[in-house]
């Protein structure tokens, strides 16, 4: 009997009977063999969802499948309605912090103003704390500059108290001004200019403004600036002209994105199978008044609804929910989740969460991705940067995979091609765990081949100077396919060419894919000779370890460093082979126009510029294509029959 099987009548013992599960809406609990609890969830139907997780376990989803064979024990409390399912269980989650659910970590920690309107006389402040009692919160803000800056303008047009509240009770005590307010920093009753009352009116004009960003503010004091000026008060006309001149500089530094009534949070998110971020644009008034982001290590395999419902829960734990939520994809029970956060806006209303397919709110939702996109590539960088994790990566990769030493130099490879044509191949190399750019390999593969066959040539040409290499530097085969131009050049070579290098002999041969393609590696060495190199793949979907022979899989956990440095070799060579194939795609197109008579460089130069890409290009008409400048009817009628075999674009592999 496997392990696999043991493992899966442990879970048999302990299960329950589908009959003991209540139909009804509930929170359920997984622990595991100390008792602790490893998942939480909710349920509309909690039979119908905890059924998916007793399925035979070679159906499940393998990350999926390791919670359930971790635990040793379910239970499930019943509550009357999805609302109630939806506070419980992030009650849970935050008492008993389950390893098996996504832990959201903010990227950095923000700086907001705040404004102490609880205070006698309420002081405007730079603080990463928003928990303090009767304050109004702006922001967050990106960089502590940006906040500081807003402060120094908005002081300008709203003089408000700036000092500590040390120095303002000694100011009020001795009758003296408080430093800050002697050098023109302080605007409150500490500097002796104006009564607690006058503070306080002003004081909410400054929080009326920065909560609306009202241009009627601006109008009334050009009026009264234009008033002073009659009336040839001309220090006041100067003030109030200052102020203008402040204000007018805060609304030029927060971009209008939407209607000014329009009061949103936008969300963007970028993943991939172990890591998404997530970018919050706080939009108040029309404008982009502050920004959030979180990274979050995936244990368990989530959808782009499920991930945003615990990205929303987590966002409004301190903060107030806007009316409007607009994030890429809808959570399941949303109407659920809209009305909790409902509950939380202290003035009522209804809170909508939708999404954005097209409009200005789309365009904002797309530069959010387009932030949280920059935020998953800043994050990998930095987690490959540090040396302890690489080597607990390759010391890790060592031990799940059996080889006899850490792989201190690994190469991948990955093969692309459109719909059959053009194949094309890559080899990446990572050494102590890092990109080793100039020994990357491009390989081009002549006349038609499938991806295994593929592999085999590229393993081939490729595996064929391990001889030679400790000798001298080996010259490939240029006319081959291997035209990488950053690939190292032996300056010693006799003769007039310069021959490049493969370097020395890999630690671990990665690709991409799965059983057939580690199959078709390791035939490839046998072929050669080759015994002390090991292979393995990594399959896209799942993030499975396949090894030569081997029946299943290697296993490894979600948010270990070994995965992730697996991956991000696999996502490096698959971005260079289609970073190839498209350099060779544009070369072949220009080939082709360049045939036509009459059309130069220049012009086929105006033509793709014209037209964006080479897909849309093949799809014009020749009506279309005569109407760019310089092209003509004649012309245009012999683009369209140079291209006439090759009416669409297939996709990328």
């Amino acid at each position: 009997m496997g392990e696999g099987d043991l493992a899966h009548r442990a879970a048999r013992d302990w299960r329950p009977k589908p009959s003991d599960i209540p139909t009804q809406p509930g929170v359920y609990r997984f622990r595991g063999a100390n008792g602790r609890v490893i998942y939480v969830g909710k349920a509309i139907n909690l039979r119908a969802r905890l059924g998916n997780y007793f399925q035979p376990l070679r159906s499940l989803h393998q990350r999926t499948r390791r919670m359930v064979m971790t635990a040793t024990s379910v239970e499930w409390t019943v509550v009357a309605s999805d609302v109630e399912a939806l506070q419980l269980e992030y009650t849970w989650i935050k008492e008993f912090d389950p390893p098996f659910n996504v832990k959201f970590r903010d990227d950095k920690s923000y700086p907001y103003m705040a404004v102490t309107l609880a205070d006698e006389a309420p002081r405007v402040m730079v603080t990463r704390n928003h928990r303090i009692p009767g304050a109004r919160y702006f922001g967050p803000y990106p960089k502590m500059w940006a906040v500081r800056e807003t402060i120094d303008l908005m002081t300008k047009a709203f003089p408000i108290r700036t000092c500590s509240d040390s120095s303002y009770q000694r100011a009020m005590q001795t009758g003296r001004p408080c430093f800050p307010g002697q050098i023109g920093r302080c605007g409150g009753p500490c500097s002796q200019t104006v009564t607690i009352q006058e503070h306080r009116e002003i004081v909410d004009q400054f929080v009326a403004f920065m909560a609306s960003h009202d241009t009627s503010v601006i109008t009334h004091l050009k009026r009264a600036m234009n008033e002073a000026a009659a009336a040839f008060e001309y220090e006041e006309a100067a003030r109030l002209r200052d102020r203008i001149q402040a204000l007018e500089n805060v609304l030029e530094k927060s971009a209008v994105v939407l209607p000014e009534s329009a009061e949103a949070d936008v969300f963007g998110v970028e993943e991939d199978e172990l890591a998404a971020a997530i970018q919050q644009f706080v939009v108040r008034g029309g404008r982009i008044r502050g920004v959030r982001s979180w990274v979050v290590d995936k244990e368990l395999d989530l959808t782009t609804g499920e991930l945003v419902e615990q990205m929303l829960e987590t966002a409004y734990e301190t903060d107030v929910p806007p009316r409007e939520i607009i994030v890429p994809a809808l959570p399941e029970d949303a109407s659920a989740l809209e009305t909790w956060l409902s509950g939380m806006r202290p003035r009522g209303g209804a809170v909508t969460i939708r999404t954005a397919q097209r409009g200005d709110k789309a365009r904002v939702m797309d530069n959010a991705r387009l932030n949280a996109k920059q935020a998953l590539i800043l994050y990998k960088n930095r987690r490959s940067a540090d040396y302890v994790a690489r080597t607990e990566a390759l010391n890790d990769i060592q031990v799940a995979l059996g080889l006899p030493e850490a792989p201190l130099r690994m190469e991948c490879y990955d093969v692309s091609h459109l719909g059959g044509t053009n194949i094309v191949a890559s080899m990446v190399v990572f050494e102590d765990g890092l990109p080793k750019k100039s020994a990357y390999r491009k390989f081009a593969i002549p006349g038609y081949a499938d991806d295994l066959e593929s592999l085999h040539q590229v393993l081939g040409r490729r595996l064929a100077h391990l001889e030679d290499e400790d000798i001298s530097g080996v010259e490939e085969d240029v006319a081959a396919g291997d035209d990488d131009d950053d690939a190292p050049l032996d300056e010693d070579a006799p003769g007039q060419r310069r021959r490049r290098r493969f370097a020395y002999r890999p630690g671990l041969i990665l690709v991409d894919g799965g059983q057939p393609q580690v199959e078709a590696a390791a035939r490839t060495l046998e072929e050669l000779g080759i015994h002390d190199i090991p292979v393995a793949g990594i399959a896209k979907r799942l993030e499975e370890i396949w090894l030569p022979g081997q029946d299943f899989p290697v296993i490894l956990p979600r948010n270990s460093e070994a995965l992730f440095m697996i991956q991000r070799i696999r996502d490096e060579a698959h971005r260079f082979a289609i970073t190839f194939q498209r350099q060779k795609r544009k070369n072949d197109i220009g080939s082709q126009l360049s045939q036509v008579p009459g059309l130069g460089p220049a012009r086929v130069k105006t033509l793709l510029k014209h037209f964006g890409s080479v897909k849309r290009l093949r799809a014009a008409g020749r009506d279309e294509i005569a109407q760019v400048k310089g092209i003509g009817p004649v012309l245009a009628e012999s683009i369209v029959a140079r291209l006439a075999p090759d009416t669409a674009e297939p996709a990328e592999d």
